[in-house]
């Protein structure tokens, strides 16, 4: 008998299925977090300049701009053309002690449950018309204030599950329950010594598990570090080695230094060129020197999507779905009922559309393939899905 296979051992993904995944933006008050958020939505939340202005978290859609989309539009010029987006959420400052209910503890930490990353904005510039609730700018120090208090409330609600976990072995020796407890103890002792579940490694059994429990720790962290518009234009901040240093040790992540003063700028001068030439150069300038882009994609890569399209002179969008998603799946983003009834799906790739010049070209190339069930999509893949259509009582 052959040996039996080591079972793969990966990193724990997100976890909540599915296409429409959100971002947060979380930081300690008055760090710049409603300003990015304006920034990433062109919307005009409150940015004022005391704790907590942010009380009920604001949502909105960002789009996530692709030139293989715009080239498509180009191509086809349809009657209707729909970018990709992605959720941001604008969430409440949190303080020392939210895990225990300090500030607007609380409402934060649910509020941070229900998105599926998280962008952490961390201040590294000094002003003293931007108060810090800390008294001084430390970027380190606030980063390990939000870590400190989403551990806590991870071991919180832990605890309380492994309690009831103990209690249901002790009375029935149940095997389920000792399964998810011998997972929540290696849970547990990364909890207890600092680190994030998002860095263990887990068998697919304890993915299962952890997805469960969508614990504070298990989402993926981008580190946005707000710095002057000087120190950015110039590429140099006395704390950015030490951002790095403490990110790399205790928590990895994306670092994006960026300057919400130098985007703010940057728009202002987009918004009040109002002739279509100095317009056309201005927002170019805007895509070329912004990082809301680099931003924005970032986000999109943690949350493990991709984009494919549907193309026709009626209309060219781009649609989202997890990276690893198969056919029906990803015709089910479509409608519910393209999944049920999936038969196949016609796909052809982006470079062999653009490189031919059109569908009839690339199927005379035999390069249009028929694809079935297990089909797993592909980044930048142009599909046209074939159904059953569900039959009427």
């Amino acid at each position: 008998m052959p040996p039996k296979k080591e079972e793969v051992v990966k990193k724990a993904p997100l976890g909540r299925p599915g296409n429409t995944l959100k971002m947060g933006i979380v930081g300690i008050p008055n760090v710049g977090k409603s300003s990015t958020f304006n920034l990433l939505s062109k919307l005009s939340v409150p940015a004022e300049n005391y704790p907590f202005c942010t009380k009920d978290p604001n949502k909105a859609k960002v789009f996530i701009k692709d030139p293989r989309f715009d080239k498509l539009v180009s191509i086809f010029k349809p009657k209707s053309a729909v970018e990709a987006t992605i959720e941001v959420v604008d969430i409440a400052g949190l303080v020392k002690g939210a895990a225990e209910g300090e500030g607007l503890g609380n409402a934060f930490l649910s509020n941070i449950q229900a998105v599926d990353g998280i962008y952490h904005v961390v201040r590294a510039f000094e002003d003293e018309e931007i108060i810090h609730t800390e008294g001084e700018v430390d970027p380190v120090r606030d980063l390990e204030v939000i870590s400190t208090e989403l551990i806590k409330k991870d071991l919180q609600m832990l605890n309380k599950r492994l309690d009831t976990l103990e209690k249901d072995i002790a009375r029935f020796n149940n095997k389920q329950a000792k399964e998810e407890k011998e997972t929540l103890d290696k849970v547990k002792a990364m909890l207890d010594n600092l680190q994030w579940v998002k860095d263990g490694t887990w068998s697919a059994k304890d993915i299962d598990i952890l997805n469960e429990h969508l614990f504070f720790t298990a989402k993926p962290v981008i580190y946005m570090v707000n710095l002057s518009e000087k120190d950015f234009k110039r590429k140099g901040n006395k704390w950015l080695t030490k951002i790095k240093e403490w990110i790399e040790k205790n928590c990895p992540g994306p670092i994006i230094p960026y300057s919400v003063a130098y985007e703010q700028a940057l728009l202002k001068e987009v918004e009040e060129q109002n002739e279509e030439s100095k317009t056309a150069e201005a927002t170019k300038k805007h895509t070329e020197l912004s990082m809301v882009p680099k931003i924005t994609k970032t986000g999109y890569k943690m949350l493990e999507l991709i984009h494919y399209f549907t193309a026709g002179e009626d209309e060219v969008k781009c649609w989202t779905v997890r990276d690893g998603a198969k056919a029906p799946q990803a015709a089910g983003v479509i409608h519910t009922d393209f999944e049920k009834g999936f038969i196949c799906a016609e796909v052809m790739k982006y470079d062999d559309f653009v490189e031919l010049g059109s569908e009839a070209e690339v199927k005379a190339k035999g390069k249009l393939k028929t694809q079935g069930k297990e089909y797993v999509v592909q980044d930048g893949d142009i599909m046209h899905f074939k159904f059953n259509a569900p039959s009427k009582k």
